[in-house]
This record gives C-alpha cells, structure tokens and sequence, in this order.
C-alpha cells in the first residue's frame, strides 16, 4: 500500500516532466503501467482511493489477479515499459517489456514470496520483482536510460534488511540517478499490508510534497558535472 506515496509525488512531477521510459517492480510496477499507459494523476489517485482495493489480502490471489487483468485490460504502454519479475526457485531476475507484459507479469511482479503463491509463466513459477531489488534501476539502463528518477517509497529497516540478503543488480557508472524517497515514515508494516482511506490519502499528499521538493532540487542536481 505504501506505493500510493508514489501517486502523489507523480500527481507533482507529471505537469513538468514527461518520460522517455518508465520502469517498475511490484505494486510500482502496477502505477508504472498506468503511467505509461496515459492514466492522468488524477485518475491514478482515484484507483488507490478505490475501497475495493480491500479484497486484496495475503494468500487469496484471486483479487490480485482481477485487479491487474483490470489494469491490462484498460491500459497498453504509449511509451517504452519494463517490469520485473523473479523466477523461482533460482533466484533469477527477469526484466519483462512493452508488448511481452501480460496480466500475468503484472500478477507475478506482486506476488510477495510467502503471501501470494507464485505466478506460472511459460513453465516458470514467477514471483515479486521487488525480491531482487525494489528500485530496477538497472533495468532503465537496460532499456537505453542515462538519467534516471528513481521513486523509492520502501526506505524503513525491513526493506534495507532484505537489500543487505539479497542485494540488487548494480548499475554502471555513467548512469546518473536522481532519489525521490519519502520525507516522512509511511507506517508500520501493517500499514503496508492493509488498505485504509484515511493512510491512502495521507501518504499521497506526503508524495505530492516530496514531489515538489525533488522539483526544486533536480535542475541543481542534473546540472553538476556527473
């Protein structure tokens, strides 16, 4: 739940910057796809607000499975779109674009290991992206990014532990990063894991604060000699 952060900080970024290419893993993933579909910001946030959103709980995936054919259904990439899954048990990280993404992709890249069961996918059992790493900015590069803006709402000691077990893939020097990271915590681990109104709209309007912050510093930041 705490990727409704992500809203915000989009509903601040999308009326000066528009993207060559947008990237995600798990539930940032299911924005990403949106976005690169054309959803307003808006009409994003009005998704999170949704009180259906409550139907998806660990171990019954059939609600995650309606809500990303829902969001296939609706949407197809206007620009270039990459997600990233984890085939099991190999521990493999797997980047997934454009035309190649089903609703199974956007299944699989949310299916957290030991909450939701894997996803099959062409004879591989595919799991949650963020396994290997919650921020794919390797993947950007991959698919041809030099800079890159990367909204990265999973900063509090859980998340760090499992980037020190299972670090992500490196990325290579001449790529320039730009951090968006919340201000503020978002909540408790409980917070992440059930969806409440009044969370939802705290933590978009956190991001369309963090948002405007990263404004003010990313003309300085892209300016300076990399």
């Amino acid at each position: 739940m705490f990727a409704a952060w992500e809203v915000g900080v989009w509903k601040t970024l999308a009326a000066h910057i528009r993207p060559d290419l947008v990237v995600g893993a798990s539930a940032g993933a299911l924005n990403g796809w949106a976005i690169a579909g054309g959803i307003s910001p808006e009409q994003l946030a009005e998704h999170w607000l949704d009180p259906s959103l409550t139907s998806i709980r660990f171990r019954r995936p059939e609600p995650l499975h309606d809500k990303a054919r829902e969001l296939w259904s609706r949407f197809q990439p206007q620009i270039p779109f990459g997600l990233t899954v984890v085939e099991m048990p190999r521990l493999r990280v797997r980047l997934v674009r454009e035309r190649e993404v089903t609703w199974h992709h956007l299944a699989a890249t949310c299916a957290v290991p030991l909450f939701f069961p894997s996803v099959s996918i062409q004879g591989s059992s595919c799991v949650d992206g963020g396994l290997m790493g919650s921020l794919p900015i390797w993947a950007a590069e991959e698919m041809g990014a030099s800079r890159v803006i990367a909204v990265n709402c999973l900063t509090q000691w859980p998340f760090r532990l499992v980037r020190t077990i299972l670090p992500p893939r490196r990325c290579g020097p001449a790529l320039r990063i730009f951090a968006v990271t919340p201000s503020k915590p978002l909540g408790s681990l409980r917070d992440a894991i059930r969806w409440s109104r009044s969370n939802v709209e705290r933590w978009i309007e956190l991001g369309e604060h963090d948002g405007a912050l990263a404004l003010s510093n990313l003309g300085r930041a892209w300016s300076r000699p990399s």
